[in-house]
């Protein structure tokens, strides 16, 4: 589970801090203040205090940039996997402080920035301008547009945070912070927070505009220099990672075809021969998925499955690389694609010299799955048809669940995940990553029910995928 506190620096704040942590105590009670060199009464303000906070202090005023590096650090020291900044002079409200925690929840591995309205009744000029300077940087830094990047309201993942000794010591750290996050490709989320600035009169600011507008102007140079040198460098990596995977997978597509064509069409499409070429594309599917570049694979099957059994074969769907994944289960199956798969201009022969049909008219394609099942082979279907691009389960079609109601065949689901990180949905070069398949228990048709027709058994099994799925979301939280 997740450990959060929220992390407050302060100097010379003292007509607001008591204010602030009270607010933010109503919604966490792990609060670390870091007093900057506060020179009024904020110090013995904090002494006082009658909430217990953990105060890290010291005598010189160092700036916000080193306050926050400093709250940082002391969060990882008492076990924190996430923080909370806020600043101490009262324009956020500690209400909102939920926002931050509920878009936590679904995405544990970013920093949440809560952006600010920056039209909001008696808004700074100065800050207004600056803030529209700081994302025009960072845009250009980094190529993400994004709303507010001086908000001092967010959620860091304290994992995210591996760039702290190189932070500055004043108001540009946090800028800092967004870049080199975007940099290391953590993602980087918003939320509309509220916000609110005291009249002139009562305004307690310690930004310089001179004196900070050209630190920030001296940081963001050198920053657009090492973005340069950045982007650069994981072009040509990612270039010669694309072409070196394009090529390791051509070698073998061609391997594959020429060894089809030799005993399919030249030895003739005997049973045999068949079997021959599908025991070939099991070998190298296990050699392949295990080798795919820069990714890691694990593979589960339970105690007792070893596919003897013909079964129609079901399987969520994230990638291309999914056949192949499913390739490797056993050398006897089929798969049923669609019908552009079936005449792809890469693989589409390999496809065709293996007997993977295409879909068509299940009632048509009953005769010809039926005499592959009763040679001993199992049938491939992917429930969901069509994959989406952020891998998460589309709605079942019924086609799987009728031909197994009709063939009076068991059905075996297999769960996939990492294969659409690893190769996403229209994304032509490999990422690296970690991709795994479970075979899951066989759901026998002797002991389904009556009332298990297929159109039940669609429903329930999408429900229990999505279970699988949540349950795989939940652990990886529970890791980051």
């Amino acid at each position: 589970m997740y450990k959060v506190c929220v992390i407050i620096p302060t100097y010379n704040n003292a007509g607001t801090i008591v204010e602030v942590i009270s607010g933010v105590t109503a919604y966490c009670q792990d609060v670390i203040v870091v007093n900057d060199g506060s020179t009024d009464e904020t110090a013995s303000i904090l002494q006082r205090l009658s909430t217990p906070v953990t105060l890290v202090s010291y005598p010189k005023n160092q700036g916000k940039g080193h306050a926050l590096v400093k709250g940082f650090q002391k969060a990882r020291e008492l076990g924190f996997s996430h923080a909370i900044t806020i600043d101490a002079d009262g324009q956020h409200f500690p209400a909102d402080i939920p926002i931050l925690l509920n878009k936590m929840e679904e995405k544990p591995e970013a920093i949440i920035v809560g952006c600010r309205n920056l039209t909001e009744k008696n808004m700074p000029r100065q800050n207004t301008f600056a803030n529209k300077f700081s994302n025009f940087w960072f845009r250009l830094q980094t190529g993400i547009s994004f709303p507010d990047t001086q908000s001092g309201f967010r959620l860091y993942n304290l994992k995210a945070l591996r760039w702290l000794p190189l932070i500055t010591s004043r108001y540009e750290a946090e800028l800092e912070l967004l870049v080199f996050a975007a940099w290391t490709g953590c993602p980087i989320s918003s939320v509309s927070v509220r916000v609110y600035y005291p009249p002139v009169e009562e305004r307690v600011s310690h930004f310089r505009p001179v004196y900070d507008f050209f630190r920030i102007s001296v940081l963001n140079t050198i920053l657009c220099a090492g973005a340069l040198f950045y982007r650069s460098f994981y072009f040509i990596k990612q270039a010669l990672y694309t072409i070196f995977s394009f090529c390791f997978f051509l070698v073998d597509a061609i391997i594959l075809t020429l060894a089809g064509f030799l005993l399919i069409t030249v030895g003739g499409a005997t049973e045999k021969h068949k079997f021959l070429y599908h025991r070939l594309l099991w070998k190298h599917a296990r050699f392949i998925i295990r080798h795919v570049p820069g990714t890691k694979f694990t593979f589960h099957q339970p105690q007792g499955e070893d596919f003897g059994s013909p079964s129609i074969i079901i399987s969520n769907h994230q990638s291309h690389l999914d056949l192949m994944a499913i390739m490797m289960l056993t050398p006897k199956l089929i798969i049923l694609t669609k019908r552009w798969v079936w005449h792809n201009p890469f693989y589409g022969l390999i496809i065709r010299y293996a007997d993977f049909f295409p879909i068509s008219d299940m009632d048509d394609m009953k005769v010809k799955i039926r005499k592959k099942v009763d040679e001993g082979y199992s049938v491939v279907i992917f429930p969901e048809g069509t994959r989406s691009e952020d891998c998460r389960i589309r709605l079942f079609q019924r086609g799987a669940f009728y031909l197994a109601e009709q063939l009076r065949l068991d059905i075996l689901p297999v769960f996939i995940k990492g294969f659409g990180e690893v190769l996403p949905k229209k994304s032509f070069h490999l990422h690296p990553g970690t991709m795994s398949l479970e075979v899951k228990p066989r759901i026998c048709r002797e002991k389904l029910t009556a009332e298990d027709n297929y159109k039940t058994l669609t429903r329930r099994m999408r429900h229990t995928y999505l279970k699988w799925n949540h349950e795989e979301v939940k652990l990886y939280r529970s890791k980051h």
